[in-house]
């Protein structure tokens, strides 16, 4: 589903349950969209999302959630407000504090996977 006011497609349902096999490859090769994020499975309170990024995400920041970025294929960079910006090729990962302001870009498509709470909306707080 996309919200209107970003041109995103966010699928917050959770693809599996416990117990099933999880192809990233495949969902990959199916994908069309330009900034897709996808819930593949939820781990305790947590869920692992999958993102097949191109192009740039907006500033925004979590009140009270954590986020893991780990890269599979691409490259991710990571915005920081005030700081140095963050690239991360594939095979490596960083955490984005809650409260911290940050914004995504991928220069190439960039598949990623991303864990956080369910209860986050990838858009950001309010």
């Amino acid at each position: 589903m996309s919200d209107e006011k970003y041109p995103y497609v966010n699928h917050m349902n959770i693809l599996h349950d416990p117990l099933q096999l999880i192809d990233v490859q495949n969902l990959v090769n199916k994908c069309t969209d330009k900034w897709y994020n996808q819930t593949l499975c939820q781990v305790n309170d947590s869920v692992v999302r999958l993102g097949v990024l191109e192009g740039e995400y907006h500033w925004h920041k979590h009140e009270k959630e954590d986020e893991f970025f780990f890269t599979l294929e691409g490259q991710l960079i990571i915005d920081l407000e005030g700081e140095d910006s963050i690239e991360l090729d594939p095979n490596q990962g960083y955490v984005v504090p809650k409260g911290v302001m940050h914004k995504t870009r991928a220069p190439n498509k960039t598949v990623v996977l991303m864990i956080e709470t369910a209860g986050i909306v990838p858009t950001g707080d309010a």
